[in-house]
């Protein structure tokens, strides 16, 4: 969509030159999301085929994705890939575009072992920042010429509320999460020239296979204002209401309930 400017415009709206807003793109979109195979990245992939976009969607579980795509169909591309092997994820990415450009990224792939201090491993360590920290970089840095040359776009990472608002036994998590929500800031500097966004989602207790794992999910939920865990719908819509806004860039949104306003 084309707008002829006046000088005062151009002062007021200095990228409209170099790209329009994701919303404000006609035709064929693609968005790329990790960690798509489950839980929050699986309800973020499917809630952008809903909407008509084409998912590149990335994980290591290649049978997961598989039964995505059996489900979702067409829209929903598997790329079965590692985050923390950048060259793998470039050449599985070169392979499966198709006509549609890229115009989002959603970096959901991330993992939570519990450590403590007194338990942590330097191997777990690596582990924990290699998936959510250098996991994001990779993707990032994979994408974002393609966004770039589709004239902008978006990107979400995934935080978290830990980031904020710590929980016992997260010890290394937490650093790695409050990690991303610096990259999130500096990223967004970074590729404001290039009219792509850069924000994060903060999710608090979300109602995942993985949370339900711990059998702890009814006694937090007391513990939350709104008194339930969040839904992965929930941050899903989240996650595209920030890839569809052109003017909000560098922030970290919680979504936990209310759980850390007190």
């Amino acid at each position: 969509m084309s707008r002829d400017l006046t000088a005062h415009d151009q002062y007021r709206y200095p990228n409209s030159e170099r790209g329009t807003t994701v919303h404000e793109v006609d035709g064929e979109k693609a968005v790329l999301v990790t960690g798509a195979a489950s839980g929050m990245g699986q309800s973020v992939a499917r809630r952008f085929a809903e909407g008509g976009w084409q998912v590149l969607a990335v994980d290591r579980d290649a049978a997961a994705l598989a039964q995505g795509a059996r489900e979702v169909g067409e829209s929903f591309v598997p790329l079965a890939a590692d985050v923390t092997d950048r060259a793998g994820l470039q050449h599985q990415l070169v392979g499966a575009l198709g006509s549609a450009p890229l115009r989002a990224v959603v970096n959901a792939a991330g993992i939570y072992p519990p450590t403590r201090l007194d338990d942590f491993t330097e191997e777990l360590y690596r582990r924990i920042f290699d998936v959510n920290v250098l996991g994001t970089l990779n993707v990032t840095a994979v994408t974002t010429p393609l966004l770039a040359a589709a004239g902008g776009g978006a990107v979400v990472n995934f935080a978290s509320v830990d980031a904020f608002a710590v929980s016992p036994g997260q010890l290394l998590y937490s650093a790695s999460k409050a990690a991303v929500v610096s990259l999130t800031k500096s990223l967004a500097v970074e590729l404001a020239p290039d009219n792509i966004t850069v924000n994060a989602v903060a999710p608090g207790w979300v109602d995942t296979p993985g949370n339900a794992a711990t059998g702890r999910m009814a006694d937090v939920a007391a513990g939350i204002p709104l008194r339930r865990v969040a839904r992965p719908e929930e941050i899903a819509d989240w996650v595209w209401a920030l890839v569809h806004g052109g003017y909000v860039t560098g922030e970290s949104l919680v979504i936990a309930g209310g759980s850390v306003m007190r």
